[in-house]
């Protein structure tokens, strides 16, 4: 699989998604850190990515089924707390993903 994070998560989930054996690309590293939600949605679809984010404005953008969006209901988090958390979901994320959804809440 392939994904796109999002500017408010850490540009090392990169390597997270990596270790997993799937791409990952920031936009940061995109030059897109400072891109409207329009311009990220855009980037998503033209790299047929996941979209990783915690910004539910994407949860609309995405309509109608513009892109895969793996969103991310976590707050505030370090990043070893948020390596904990995600760690804890990946295996049911990842089948979801894998089984074709299109859209993935995770809390």
């Amino acid at each position: 699989m392939r994904f796109l994070i999002d500017a408010q998560l850490p540009p090392r989930l990169v390597e997270w998604f990596a270790a997993r054996g799937h791409e990952a690309d920031h936009v940061a590293a995109m030059g897109l850190i400072a891109a409207t939600d329009d311009a990220i949605a855009q980037a998503a679809v033209d790299r047929d990515a996941i979209l990783v984010t915690k910004d539910e404005d994407f949860v609309y953008l995405r309509l109608p089924d513009r892109f895969v969006l793996l969103w991310l209901r976590v707050g505030n988090a370090t990043n070893r707390a948020l390596d904990a958390w995600l760690t804890m979901r990946w295996t049911a994320i990842e089948a979801l993903l894998g089984s074709g959804e299109r859209f993935v809440e995770v809390r």
